[in-house]
């Protein structure tokens, strides 16, 4: 990524390989902390972080847009100038104190997707709560696939070892065998996942501020933020429908966009791509890394995104990034239903 910056290669192929545009994902925005154990550190960007991609952004002359017009752009012919779509997944209150004050400022449209178990105060962020139990304790034990498991984590690298591997077996559990697990964790070491969870989420007053606001719009992200690979089908298309119900009847308008909880390849898969155009959204935003393309050849319903790493605070690494150099080309397809997920 250095050599393409300084050699200015991304320039040269931007026009070929940048397509119409770039969507980008953040999920939470607050100032810098200065804890050591910071395991969800590369979810996270600073106020002041977002405040310089915007400039950077007007500056490298992108228009920014909503993902009404990202999508629109998707289907026709290139434009001149190429697009970036900023959006924000979960539903965390660092939205509303932290990023929308940006966002507001600079005058600039982005879209929020909600899973409304969140707002509703019975969400659990299950990541948030093993954060916080693996911070404090030198030593933790549960019951993992039927056997009682122990380990010691007095260290820093055991700690975010262990929580590299307990975050991805959780993810995958069906949802009564999470929330068995997770409570089990959370008796054994004192934590209050329900309040914990309240705290860190918006709820619907913090959403009926941002609604006021014509540049926000308001996707779904199902009700309880499952991997969507973790359920069965009809509970799979059961969460998309709720999802999109709850979030109008709140909100009074049409939820016409959707993002597949966690986004990566191992979250969602092609059946799912057609159960988000068969609930009637427009679009479905994963985390696969990728450009927008023009004339349809980007599935609208596997839209790709550039999840920034918090971690990296340089520009020119983003620059590099939003000029699709390096991306593989996405192949031409048609629909949902005959297209494979990027």
């Amino acid at each position: 990524m250095e050599l393409a910056y300084f050699s200015g290669a991304f320039r040269l192929r931007e026009r070929e390989s940048g397509g119409a545009g770039v969507i980008l994902r953040f999920a939470r925005v607050r100032p810098a902390r200065r804890g050591r154990f910071q395991p969800l550190k590369s979810e996270e960007i600073t106020p002041a972080f977002l405040d310089r991609t915007i400039r950077a952004l007007k500056r490298w002359r992108y228009d920014i847009v909503g993902i009404d017009e990202a999508c629109r752009r998707a289907v026709t012919l290139p434009e001149r100038r190429r697009f970036a779509c900023l959006t924000f997944d979960g539903a965390s209150k660092d939205i509303v104190t932290h990023a929308w004050p940006v966002l507001a400022r600079h005058g600039v449209p982005f879209a929020l997707y909600l899973p409304t178990a969140f707002p509703d105060g019975v969400g659990v962020a299950w990541w948030l709560v093993l954060e916080e139990i693996i911070a404090r304790e030198n030593r933790i034990s549960m019951i993992i696939d039927g056997r009682e498991r122990h380990f010691a984590i007095a260290d820093l690298s055991d700690k975010y070892e262990l929580f590299d591997f307990l975050s991805g077996w959780l993810r995958k559990l069906p949802p009564s065998d999470l929330s068995y697990a997770l409570n089990d964790l959370a008796r054994r070491y004192s934590a209050d996942a329900a309040q914990s969870s309240r705290n860190a989420s918006l709820d619907w007053q913090d959403l009926a501020k941002l609604a006021a606001d014509p540049n926000v719009t308001f996707g779904s992200a199902t009700v309880n933020y499952p991997a969507l690979s973790s359920l069965r089908d009809a509970d799979a298309q059961r969460e998309m429908a709720m999802g999109k119900a709850v979030a109008e009847s709140a909100l009074r308008r049409q939820v016409r966009h959707f993002a597949f909880p966690f986004g990566d390849r191992e979250a969602f898969g092609r059946p799912h791509v057609v159960m988000a155009e068969e609930a009637g959204f427009a679009s479905a935003v994963s985390t696969i890394s990728g450009v927008v393309e023009a004339q349809g050849r980007t599935n609208l319903h596997a839209l790709p995104r550039i999840a920034w790493d918090g971690r990296v605070r340089s520009l020119r690494m983003m620059r590099v990034l939003l000029s699709g150099v390096m991306f593989a080309p996405v192949r031409p397809t048609r629909s949902a239903r005959n297209q494979s997920v990027i």
